[in-house]
C-alpha cells in the first residue's frame, strides 16, 4: 500500500478522501533529519512545513510533494527537479480567509484595539475610552495591494465593495485590471496608499521589495500589512520607522525567522499586530486545502499528473522513474 506522509494532521474530510488509497502517516517531528528519514519509503509528501533538500536524495519511491496551500517556498524546487519528483499545490482556496484577516487587522489598527484593550484591562473604563477620539474610520481610504493573485484580488474585492475604499495595485503584468482597481508603480503605490498590503510571492525580485527607501516614502499614518512572506520587508528599516513613529503601524503575519523569537523588537510596539502565520488558516480554508491536496494525491497515485503541477519540466524524468504511468 502506498505511503502518504503529511507533515501535519489533515482535515477529517481530507483524511476520509484518502482512506483506502494508501497509508496516511503524520510526521513525528518536523526537523530535517526526521522528515528525511520518514520520507524514505513515502510515495507522496503533503507539505505544511519546510522540506530539507536531503529528503529528495533518499526518497527513492517519492512521486510528488504536494503543498497544502499555495506558496512553494517550503519545497526546495531544485532538489525536487533533480530527483524527478512532481511538485503541486492547491492555489486560491485560502484567499478569502487571508483577505478577511487583512481587513480585520486594518480595522484593529485604525481603532487602536491593542491600546484600548490594554488600558481598559489595566486602568479601567475611562482609560480605555481616552483613545476613542483618535480612532480612524476605514471608509474612503486608499488601499494599495502589492500582488494581484487570488489573495490580492480577494482583498481588493472586499475593500472596494465592502468598505468603500479606493483600491490601487501593483503587479508584474499590470493587466488585466479587476473591477474598481487602478494600477500604479510600486513607488507611487507606497507614496499614495493609506494601507499597504503585501500579497506577493517571495521571489528574487520581491525579496527586500519594501526597502528602507520605500518605507521612507510612506505617508506618516500609513499602515503596512504583510501576509506575503517575511523577507519581502526590510525588518531593520521597518523597526526604525516604527520606533520613530514615521508610519502609523503594521500588521505582520509572516517573518524572516519563524517562529518569531520572543524577544523580537516587534513585540515592543503597541501599534503592531503580530500573528503566527495564520492569516489563511480557518476551519473552512483548512478543509479546502486538505481536500485539494488529497485530490492531487489521488491523481498521482492513479498514474496521472496533478492538476496544479508546478514543475512540468520534470515530467519526462518522472516518467522514466515510473514507466508504468505512461
Amino acid at each position: 500500500m502506498p505511503k502518504i506522509l503529511s507533515t501535519h494532521p489533515l482535515h477529517p474530510r481530507a483524511s476520509a478522501k484518502l482512506a483506502g488509497a494508501g497509508q496516511l502517516v503524520i510526521a513525528s517531528a518536523l526537523d530535517a533529519g526526521t522528515l528525511a528519514r520518514e520520507a524514505k519509503d513515502a510515495d507522496i509528501v503533503i507539505v505544511r512545513a519546510p522540506l530539507p533538500p536531503a529528503l529528495f536524495e533518499g526518497a527513492w519511491k517519492l512521486r510528488a510533494a504536494i503543498r497544502h496551500g499555495a506558496g512553494l517556498d517550503m519545497i526546495p524546487m531544485e532538489a525536487a527537479a533533480a530527483a524527478g519528483v512532481l511538485v503541486a499545490n492547491v492555489p486560491a482556496v485560502n484567499a478569502r480567509s487571508v483577505a478577511e484577516h487583512v481587513m480585520f487587522t486594518a480595522l484593529a489598527l485604525l481603532r487602536q484595539f491593542r491600546r484600548v484593550d490594554r488600558d481598559l484591562r489595566a486602568k479601567g473604563w475611562l482609560a480605555g475610552r481616552e483613545h476613542a477620539n483618535s480612532n480612524i474610520e476605514l471608509a474612503g481610504k486608499t488601499i494599495g495591494i502589492v500582488g494581484l493573485g487570488a489573495v490580492g484580488q480577494a482583498v481588493g474585492h472586499i475593500a472596494a465593495h465592502g468598505f468603500d475604499l479606493k483600491v490601487v495595485a501593483t503587479t508584474r503584468s499590470m493587466q488585466p485590471a479587476p473591477e474598481k482597481v487602478g494600477f500604479l508603480s510600486i513607488d507611487a503605490l507606497v507614496e499614495q496608499s493609506d494601507i499597504i498590503v503585501l500579497c506577493c510571492p517571495l521571489t528574487p525580485e520581491t525579496r527586500g521589495l519594501i526597502s528602507r527607501e520605500r518605507i521612507a516614502r510612506m505617508k506618516p499614518n500609513a499602515l503596512l500589512i504583510n501576509v506575503s512572506r517575511g523577507p519581502v520587508v526590510d525588518d531593520d528599516a521597518l523597526i526604525e520607522a516604527l520606533r520613530q513613529r514615521r508610519i502609523g503601524g503594521a500588521a505582520l503575519d509572516v517573518f524572516s525567522t519563524q517562529p518569531l523569537p520572543a524577544n523580537h523588537p516587534y513585540f515592543g510596539f503597541d501599534n503592531v499586530i503580530i500573528t503566527p502565520h495564520m492569516a489563511g488558516i480557518t476551519e473552512e480554508s483548512m478543509m479546502r486545502m486538505g481536500v485539494g491536496a488529497a485530490g492531487e494525491t489521488l491523481l498521482v497515485l492513479a498514474g496521472k499528473l496533478p492538476v496544479n503541477l508546478r514543475n512540468p519540466e520534470v515530467v519526462d524524468h518522472y516518467r522514466r522513474r515510473f514507466p508504468a504511468d505512461t
